[in-house]
């Protein structure tokens, strides 16, 4: 992982592509509540490029708004790669935007996986989930590890638009 994914110009950077090659992205948030989409609307003439996010906390507004099966929410938890899946899919559909991107995981401060977290990648072409541990087995670590998630979610995002 190249370390660029943690420089402020990220958000920067996601747009500028998005301009570039004319897309929209569209966010679904867990445990990030709505900081990937604040960074993205923090860059000067995003309106281009964004359609919405959705901050889905309940598994009822993941269901109901963004079209997760409960089956998957039953089988695998709110908590997992399918639900991060389904999230990115359900708001990338719901939005018409190009691009979804989803967060979920356990941002703390209590818990048994706290710092397990998934973000979501949705396009027309490709869509996954990549798990991520950001845990350090540190107290107050909530923030960080929202932060690194949001992080991470600009990153993955960037790289699947780049390729």
């Amino acid at each position: 992982m190249e370390i660029e994914f943690l420089t402020d110009d990220l958000p920067q950077k996601l747009v500028d592509l998005l301009k570039e090659k004319g897309l929209k992205v569209a966010t679904a948030e867990s445990l990030t509540g709505g900081l990937v989409s604040e960074r993205i609307t923090s860059v000067a003439g995003v309106s281009e490029v964004f359609e919405c996010g959705v901050c889905s906390y309940s598994n009822r507004i993941k269901h109901e708004v963004l079209g997760v099966p409960s089956e998957v929410l039953e089988k695998y938890t709110e908590y997992s790669a399918e639900t991060a899946v389904e999230m990115a899919k359900g708001i990338r559909c719901i939005s018409g935007a190009d691009i979804g991107i989803s967060t979920t995981g356990m941002a703390g401060p209590t818990g048994s996986d706290v710092g397990l977290v998934y973000i979501g990648i949705s396009t027309e072409k490709n869509t996954f989930a990549k798990e991520l541990h950001l845990s350090e087995g540190l107290p107050d670590e909530r923030e960080k590890i929202r932060f690194l998630s949001s992080s991470y979610a600009l990153y993955y995002a960037l790289k699947e638009i780049e390729n």
